[in-house]
């Protein structure tokens, strides 16, 4: 499988909302390019590789919130994501800035974020 995607998850916690937003940029690879991976990594300076052990597969995954903002989202924005990804990634440069504001902290903004979600990866309908 080799694949590419923004996630959003929420998920239960002791927050005031009792909620938990958590951002996630992903590429799985098979193992034979475990090497791509790894130079994303390098070049990206940010992330993790690991390989998959019940699977020929390896992942690079970026989860820390400043380095999809500084990062992931800059990089993405210099090198356009093309087809239905462009709209994931539109949606996830939109909850990053509902993020930015606070706004996940109040249950408005996390029936936004939860609306946005909803509609993304395979959800989406064209």
């Amino acid at each position: 499988m080799d694949e590419g995607n923004f996630f959003i998850n929420v998920t239960n916690s002791k927050t005031k909302v009792g909620k938990q937003v958590v951002l996630m940029f992903s590429i799985s690879q098979h193992s034979r390019d475990a090497s791509l991976l790894h130079a994303i990594f390098d070049f990206l300076g940010c992330g993790d590789y690991y390989a998959r052990t019940n699977r020929e597969e390896g992942n690079f995954t970026v989860a820390k919130f400043s380095d999809i903002e500084l990062k992931i989202i800059p990089f993405f924005k210099h090198y356009p994501v093309l087809g239905v990804k462009s709209l994931d990634f539109s949606d996830f440069c939109e909850v990053v800035d509902i993020i930015k504001v606070k706004e996940h902290l109040t249950e408005e903004g996390l029936a936004k974020i939860e609306k946005i979600k909803s509609g993304m990866n395979t959800k989406r309908v064209s």
